[in-house]
């Protein structure tokens, strides 16, 4: 949760979005997006998609680089 977190502030930023902005566009609360940068949410799907498609990549791309070490679902 914490490095998926890290993804979406790292391509909020590059994005020059604040995360009111990206939260409009995802259709979700600013206090919301705040939680998920700080790796405190479980995020669902389809936020996942949402964010993704407010941030302008494919779901796939905002999940790269944060797979989880312990594959047996340690977080």
């Amino acid at each position: 949760m914490v490095r998926f977190g890290r993804r979406v502030r790292k391509l909020r930023e590059e994005a020059n979005l604040s995360q009111e902005a990206l939260a409009d566009l995802a259709h979700l609360h600013r206090t919301y997006i705040g939680s998920v940068e700080r790796g405190e949410r479980n995020i669902s799907l389809i936020n996942i998609t949402r964010i993704a498609q407010a941030l302008g990549v494919s779901s796939s791309a905002l999940l790269a680089g944060v797979e989880v070490d312990d594959p047996g679902g340690g977080t």
